[in-house]
């Protein structure tokens, strides 16, 4: 029983032993700590596709985190961090990338979209309306089968 116990604490130690430190930054001040804890956030894993680097467990993020907060260290500003990561990893780590020849389709297509929806949907109500006004008038036997069917209900009601 002894052997248990003791084999059942070294597993749990041992967890203990493995767990990951996350990364642990010292700042003067609040702000400091807020304008780092933005920018990781504002900044995508090159590995992990669509997480930022606030979030992301990848070496290169914690690459990433630790360059940010070296640069914010030696006084760097939001835009030169920003510039430095994208210089080195692509264009791909901004959430937001800038506009220029290459984004211009990026950012232009919800407005193309959003003008094309425009476009269909007045085509096909004034698609209805040319229909709507199109009613064709009754000719004489119609309009007569039609006071005819009327004059029988009328005297159907009344008896």
């Amino acid at each position: 029983m002894l052997r248990i116990v003791c084999f059942v604490l070294a597993v749990v130690a041992s967890g203990v032993a493995f767990a990951e430190v996350s990364d642990v930054y010292d700042f003067e001040t609040r702000t400091e700590e807020r304008r780092y804890q933005d920018l990781i956030s504002e900044l995508r894993c090159p590995k992990c596709q669509n997480q930022n680097i606030a979030d992301s467990n990848s070496p290169i993020s914690k690459d990433m985190r630790g360059a940010v907060y070296q640069m914010m260290q030696d006084g760097a500003s939001n835009d030169e961090i920003v510039n430095s990561l994208v210089n080195r990893f692509g264009e791909f780590v901004k959430y937001k990338p800038d506009l220029d020849k290459r984004t211009f389709i990026l950012w232009a297509t919800p407005a193309i979209a959003v003008f094309g929806g425009l476009i269909v949907v007045a085509g096909i109500v004034l698609r209805s309306r040319r229909s709507g006004n199109s009613t064709a008038a009754l000719s004489a036997e119609e309009q007569a089968r039609i006071d005819r069917i009327l004059a029988e209900r009328e005297r159907n009601d009344n008896a």
